[in-house]
């Protein structure tokens, strides 16, 4: 099928147009755009050979790397459907994903390549399981690189439009996973929509240092950004404040995706005075909420340095975006910015109609990012998709210029004496104090039928536990209902690989032997 949207079109462009400029950098290894487009062409042959055809699933299971951008690459060059899996479950959860599609290849890498015996026990029909990490290959699976040597390059089959480009899953913090279908359309709608709302993250010149897992739709749609404007794409593997740092130093990183809880770690690092950042001209972050502090600490550390922020979900990739612009000094800072140009958004009541400004309701999400549907699953599909708008479950208003201010989960609100309390409100003022680091608040049970707030907090380095300090801190900043209770100290959060906080691990001893998991 030939389309004027599809996942390879940006590479194709670039062998055009600057062949020997970098496509990726990954360690000490640096691969132009016209090695990229070879090594695809030869693993796309290698993938044809293994079946890879009209739309077949491809299972892509590792860490960030320059492999995983040319395995996303070639199962579209081969005509495929690439499905990313989430690195935090295990091999009996992953099982499950593969076979509801019918994957029948995976790729592993070094530190998912033990799990493969189990992923197949599980998964009886998983027929080859591909090899494509740095170490040496078990003697079960074909190897990455001699898969490419041993391949001659086939054509671009040139899948794109409307025909599904990959599938990612839901479900990080809350359970069990949802499979999302995106269209090679979405997709480019998303990355294009970026480059229009925020220029400086792909203008000419740009290394983009990948931090958030490339198997969530941020890290893909990233790579696909950097493939599709021509620019450079610098992943980690792993998320280390240290080696982010020393990246920004050594490869003269411009832009970097991140995630609120990875930036305080980056600015707060010890070593982070010593390092050039000279470079890095666009900090664009989301995922999970910022607080005022660290935001205020952030564009302190790094003065001259652009932030945007993007607030969508996999379904709907059909963002609000801060500019840098927006965050100029005022309220709207506060907020999630507004539609971009390829979105829509509203706040609404339970029956779905507008609240007028500055009203709480639930954020609905529309426009030329969101995905094609569940993955057969027609009813949950038409259940998030009512009335032909993407329901988020997200709590926001709206003010009178459009700007969104996203206050909550609607599963995360806290009922105390039947009023309600936004988890978000009470980490913002918490998180203000000098002495913390980062906190979470969740609803804990009080009685039989009612809830408390409960915080959960991480100190700085040489702060001491002063509940009764953090309590008055809290009450001059928020409604006495709304303090915390309760009030636990703990060395660090369970996060996903996003760096979402958990707070289903928070709440799970709390609430363990509740028939209900909400007063």
């Amino acid at each position: 099928m030939t389309t004027t949207m599809y996942w390879t079109q940006g590479l194709h462009r670039s062998v055009q147009q600057q062949p020997d400029e970098p496509a990726t950098i990954f360690g000490d290894r640096t691969r132009t755009f016209a090695e990229q487009a070879d090594r695809v062409a030869r693993l796309a042959g290698a993938l044809r050979d293994l079946g890879v055809r009209d739309g077949a699933r491809v299972g892509i299971l590792g860490l960030n790397s320059d492999r995983y951008t040319e395995v996303l690459l070639a199962i579209a060059w081969a005509d495929g459907i690439f499905n990313v899996l989430d690195t935090m479950r295990s091999p009996a959860e992953m099982a499950p994903m593969l076979a509801e599609s019918e994957t029948r290849v995976l790729f592993v890498d070094d530190t998912f390549a033990a799990a493969a015996p189990m992923i197949r026990e599980a998964y009886p029909g998983l027929r080859t399981v591909v090899h494509m990490g740095e170490g040496p290959t078990p003697f079960d699976m074909p190897g990455f690189e001699d898969l490419i040597a041993a391949s001659a390059p086939v054509a671009d089959a040139r899948r794109g439009g409307d025909a599904t480009a990959g599938l990612v899953h839901t479900g990080g913090t809350t359970g069990l996973p949802k499979t999302v279908m995106h269209s090679h359309r979405s997709m480019i709608n998303i990355v294009l929509g970026l480059g229009a709302s925020i220029p400086d993250f792909v203008s000419p010149g740009t290394r983009l240092l990948q931090l958030t897992p490339m198997s969530h739709i941020s890290g893909v749609g990233s790579s696909l950004a950097m493939s599709q404007f021509g620019r450079t794409f610098v992943p980690m593997p792993r998320f280390e404040p240290a080696a982010v740092l020393e990246h920004v130093d050594r490869h003269r990183i411009t832009a970097m995706f991140i995630v609120p809880t990875m930036l305080q770690l980056v600015i707060d690092h010890p070593e982070a005075a010593s390092h050039d950042l000279s470079s890095l001209r666009q900090v664009f972050y989301g995922a999970s909420p910022m607080t005022e502090s660290v935001l205020e600490r952030s564009m302190a550390a790094l003065p001259g340095v652009a932030f945007a922020q993007l607030y969508a979900m996999s379904e709907a990739m059909s963002p609000t975006i801060l500019t840098g612009d927006d965050h100029r000094p005022g309220p709207q800072r506060a907020s999630a910015g507004r539609a971009s140009v390829i979105s829509e958004v509203r706040v609404v009541d339970a029956e779905d109609d507008d609240v007028a400004p500055g009203v709480e309701g639930e954020i609905l999400l529309r426009g030329a990012g969101d995905m094609q549907g569940y993955w057969d699953d027609p009813v949950a599909t038409d259940h998030i998709r009512r009335g032909g708008w993407t329901h988020t479950g997200d709590v926001g208003r709206l003010d009178e210029d459009g700007y969104l201010y996203v206050v909550d989960r609607l599963k995360d609100m806290i009922i105390v004496d039947g009023d309600n309390v936004h988890s978000a409100e009470v980490e913002n003022a918490l998180s203000s104090h000098p002495d913390v680091a980062t906190c979470a608040v969740i609803g804990m049970p009080d009685g039989e039928t009612g809830e408390k707030v409960h915080a959960v907090v991480v100190l700085h380095p040489g702060a001491e536990p002063d509940e009764e300090r953090l309590r008055k801190h809290c009450a001059s900043l928020v409604s006495g209902f709304k303090v915390p209770a309760g009030w636990e100290f703990v060395e660090a959060l369970p996060t996903t690989p996003t760096g979402k906080v958990l707070k289903r691990s928070l709440r799970e001893s709390h609430w363990r032997d509740r028939e209900r998991q909400i007063n």
